[in-house]
């Protein structure tokens, strides 16, 4: 038996991979803004904890934390899944829009994560799963400022998963495709308020005018997906990305391809830029 905490569980991946963890007999801690707003099955066990929390609030962290481990003894798997997404060519996303998705997509899992932390190091042992993107590896027209959220979750998710190699504390992050969630809804994903009609039939606002048609259409099956998540997670050796979805390993095929056409022209050049005699 292990203890789940996971962010943003009361819909979405987040809840399905809390359901997967319950299932297989594990404690789950439900960490959202409104306890009572957790799906009713979760009510219903006596291994599940709900605590309110929202991580763009610093303060209110440690307490999430200490609760978590005074009521199961610690901390072996911690999900940051909650996020959120923003719409929005570049040139449309103030200051205030972009440091908002920041604060909850980046800043709150760097210090949810820099809470639990010490809780694992005196462990000796845990794992961190990052809920990231397929727009964590691929930069995508029309959602620039969430595609450089995941980026960034990518990118701490790796060097953490060297920091913590030596206190037995392993790193992952989940970059799923669209899945049939809530994610497009206006509860997850809000859109740059300021819209120029010059982007009108181009590619940032075709991403725009596709929501509608894609909510709660699409392809992934947020069932299995928190499953599989679950089952790699509870391996015994986590990979350092785990690509989640048809539609995630089509794109992440054009980016072989993109990365091998970017370098081959300036290969030679761009090694011959190093110091003669290195």
């Amino acid at each position: 038996m292990a203890t789940w905490f996971v962010t943003g569980a009361s819909r979405g991946l987040g809840a399905e991979i809390a359901r997967s963890a319950l299932a297989d007999g594990n404690n789950v801690v439900i960490a959202v803004r409104n306890p009572d707003r957790i799906p009713e099955d979760f009510k219903e066990s006596d291994r599940v904890l709900a605590v309110a929390l929202d991580v763009t609030s610093t303060a209110s962290i440690p307490a999430a934390v200490e609760a978590a481990v005074d009521r199961f003894g610690g901390i072996d798997v911690l999900v940051n899944n909650a996020g959120r997404g923003l719409l929005g060519a570049l040139e449309e996303v103030t200051d205030a829009e972009a440091r908002s998705l920041f604060d909850l997509n980046v800043f709150g899992l760097i210090n949810t994560t820099r809470a639990v932390l010490p809780v694992m190091r005196k462990q000796g042992f845990g794992k961190l799963v990052h809920i990231g993107s397929r727009s964590g590896f691929e930069g995508e027209p029309g959602v620039s400022l969430y595609s450089a959220s995941k980026f960034a979750v990518a990118g701490i998710s790796e060097a953490l998963s060297a920091e913590m190699a030596p206190f037995g504390v392993q790193s992952m992050v989940v970059e799923p495709g669209v899945f049939r969630t809530d994610f497009l809804d206006s509860s997850s994903l809000s859109v740059a308020a300021d819209r120029i009609a010059a982007y009108d039939g181009t590619p940032a606002h075709v991403t725009l005018d596709w929501i509608d048609k894609a909510n709660h259409a699409q392809l992934g099956d947020p069932v299995k997906g928190g499953a599989l998540i679950y089952e790699v997670t509870s391996s015994e050796k986590l990979p350092t990305h785990l690509y989640l979805g048809a539609d995630t390993i089509e794109r992440l095929e054009v980016k072989y391809q993109q990365v091998q056409s970017d370098l081959a022209p300036w290969r030679e050049k761009s090694a011959a830029t190093a110091h003669d005699d290195v």
